[in-house]
């Protein structure tokens, strides 16, 4: 198992959490199997940016970004050198210390369409 630090979140996770993730799981996954409830619109699917985290620890661990998943990050508030989506990033060997965002862009959820 492979330890993650998740640091607070005042919603999510207001006192940080400290989880354990099998190797070849996503962080997403290992999120929300761990009851912190990351937003996940796209159903985990590499098509929006709810699921943005910031990897504060262990990111070269991580193995590369493909370009679809850089494409979305660009959109991505609060977007970083560290930014990762967290249902492409596959948990590895290397403890992980990660920060979800305070925002996050839901267009579904602010009632923005796509004409």
């Amino acid at each position: 198992m492979t330890q993650i630090i998740v640091l607070p979140h005042a919603e999510l996770c207001p006192q940080g959490a400290v989880i354990e993730a099998e190797p070849g799981v996503s962080v997403c996954d290992a999120l929300l199997e761990n009851e912190i409830e990351i937003e996940h619109a796209c159903e985990m699917s590499c098509a929006c940016t709810t699921c943005h985290v910031i990897v504060r620890e262990g990111f070269n661990s991580l193995e590369e970004s493909d370009e679809i998943e850089d494409d979305l990050l660009d959109k991505a508030w609060g977007l970083t050198p560290l930014s990762r989506l967290s249902c492409q990033a596959v948990v590895g060997e290397t403890p992980l210390t990660i920060e979800i965002p305070k925002y996050t862009i839901n267009q579904v959820k602010e009632g923005h369409s796509k004409k």
